[in-house]
């Protein structure tokens, strides 16, 4: 059994971005799409240096382990835009999303950065083979939105991963065992967003072959409204023998689209080390009109003219039947009236659309506006309004009230913890309800951190009236005096064990003749009787506690 793949790419900008910052690339061993970002500063050029430096994977059969190689080859070209905007500050902001996958002839390797997507159609079944790196696939896994509302939130392009130059990238890599009969899309996310997954499956299950089955998936877009940038690629897997003399018109002829194929990455042009394989040769096209499918114009030089003869989209994508290859009609004046009316139609269109994008990004700040979470501000806590979440460096959240009352440093550690990694809410008020608690947690360890420290320096609580050595000021009596009468109470008889209660009048501390004076107790011992001496007992460190509270202060940081 000998499998090969057959496949097509188109491109086209849509009805309402004004040019094209999607790439594509297919060829005998590759197949990728990467959608640009940054609009002025730079999306095209983003995906075009990307493709450029992945395009050198596309060679005879891939030497190494599939997933080392791409993730190699994906780091470079971050590396790559990373150099770029080093030596030009201006392009500062650009990045793209890819996905490629990369065929050895019985398995293939998948790289998936962004929102771009990879499906698979086996027996019937499409199914998603890439996960989104979007915020709203984050809610989705996370359970707070279903994947439904999640095709209508506007937050839904809010992307958490992509190839924009800063730092290490972290692509999902995978290997995928092949079938003959799988057929694969690869596209950006102007053709997922407006074509439902049902409709994607009842395409792709036709029996078109690839070059139209993207023809028609990029009509679907267009009548979808056409708001992003379309592009795709359909790959077969075949199985076809040793004396199949069509198979080498399947698997040969790279296919380069979009902006990759208007401006060649100076990257790739300038690596004369694949100029001798497809990829190279690929990676030198000369610009190609803008949507335009298959090979751009010039490159059957060598290789001739992509299968079903692609052509450009000019006019494609507004009701002709069938495309004819670029350059091969000339302009027909009578269609000029028709061509005006459906331009006022389209610019109708265009505005409608924009009105409902600039409503859906209003309504989208709004929403995060209404989102609340309990954070750490300095040391101690606040409330955040806002997502907990950074988008190129800026924080989509705000301190709207600091709690500088409520201290880190009394909080029990598990609080803490909880407190660092923040505490979701679902509004203010539940925000400001979780803030008290934890207030009320931190005045009570505080008191627990006083009563400690008093009971452990008792001196330090020392009326300021009472000199240091320990004299006794006027109208206090003596250490002696104390000490005696402890001792009186010490010898007395108690009620319980004579039935009488003590005398009235204590005797007269002058001894009579014949009587023997009581000898007072060591002066050492008077501290420990002391009235001002903290009272020892089951309270330990914690006078005054019950012991309920004494239970609760064991959770309490300790000193």
């Amino acid at each position: 059994m000998t499998l090969v793949l057959r496949f097509a790419a188109g491109s086209h900008k849509g009805l309402i971005r004004e040019g094209n910052e999607d790439s594509g690339y297919a060829g005998p061993r590759l197949l990728a799409v990467a959608d640009g970002m940054g609009g002025a500063a730079a999306g095209e050029v983003a995906s075009s240096e990307v493709l450029g430096s992945i395009v050198r994977l596309d060679e005879d059969v891939p030497g190494a382990d599939l997933l080392t190689l791409l993730g190699d080859a994906v780091q470079g070209a971050n590396d790559r835009l990373r150099q770029m905007v080093e030596e030009d500050p201006q392009l500062e902001g650009m990045g793209c999303t890819l996905t490629a996958m990369l065929w050895t002839g019985q398995r293939m390797g998948l790289v998936h950065v962004g929102d771009s997507r990879a499906y698979l159609l086996r027996d019937g079944a499409l199914v998603q083979i890439t996960q989104d790196h979007t915020w709203v696939q984050r809610l989705v896994d996370e359970g707070r939105i279903t994947p439904e509302e999640a095709e209508t939130h506007p937050q839904r392009s809010l992307l958490m991963r992509a190839l924009d130059g800063r730092g290490q990238v972290e692509p999902d890599l995978s290997i995928r065992e092949v079938r003959a009969g799988d057929r694969y899309l690869i596209c950006s996310d102007g053709l997922s967003g407006p074509v439902s997954h049902q409709t994607l499956q009842d395409t792709l299950g036709s029996f078109y072959a690839p070059e139209q089955t993207v023809q028609e998936l990029i009509q679907l877009a267009l009548r979808g409204g056409g708001p992003d940038n379309i592009t795709c690629i359909v790959a077969d897997v075949l199985d076809v023998g040793a004396t199949d003399t069509m198979s080498g018109q399947f698997n040969d002829v790279p296919v380069v689209v979009g902006a990759v194929a208007e401006t060649p990455p100076s990257s790739a042009a300038a690596d004369r080390s694949i100029a001798d394989t497809p990829a190279g040769r690929a990676a030198g096209l000369g610009r190609s009109p803008q949507g335009a499918f298959g090979p751009a114009e010039g490159y059957d030089g060598g290789y001739g003219a992509a299968p079903a003869g692609f052509g450009p989209a000019e006019g494609y994508g507004y009701g002709a039947a069938e495309p004819a290859a670029y350059g091969t009609e000339e302009p027909d004046e009578e269609q000029a009236p028709k061509r005006k009316g459906k331009a006022l139609k389209f610019s109708l269109v265009t505005l409608v659309t924009l009105g409902l994008l600039g409503g859906a990004g209003f309504f989208g700040y709004q929403w995060t506006q209404g989102q609340y979470y309990v954070g750490v501000d300095g040391d101690h806590v606040a409330v955040y309004q806002g997502l907990n979440q950074s988008l190129a460096g800026l924080s989509l959240s705000s301190v709207h009230t600091s709690y500088k009352d409520v201290e880190l440093k009394y909080l029990p550690q598990d609080q803490r913890t909880h407190v660092t990694n923040t505490i979701s809410a679902t509004s203010f008020g539940d925000a400001d309800a979780t803030v008290k608690k934890l207030a009320e947690q931190a005045q009570f360890c505080h008191r627990v951190a006083d009563a400690r420290a008093t009971a452990a320096n008792p001196s330090a609580n020392q009326p300021a009236g009472t000199p240091a050595t320990g004299q006794p000021t006027a109208g206090q009596p003596t250490a002696a005096a104390v000490a005696h009468a402890g001792f009186r109470t010490a010898t007395s008889p108690s009620p319980s064990a004579t039935g009488r209660a003590p005398a009235a009048a204590a005797p007269s501390a002058t001894a009579t003749p014949g009587t023997a004076t009581p000898t007072p107790a060591p002066s050492s011992a008077a501290p420990s009787q002391s009235a001002a001496a903290p009272a020892a007992g089951p309270q330990g460190d914690l006078p005054g506690f019950t012991d309920e509270e004494r239970q609760k202060a064991d959770s309490c940081p300790k000193p």
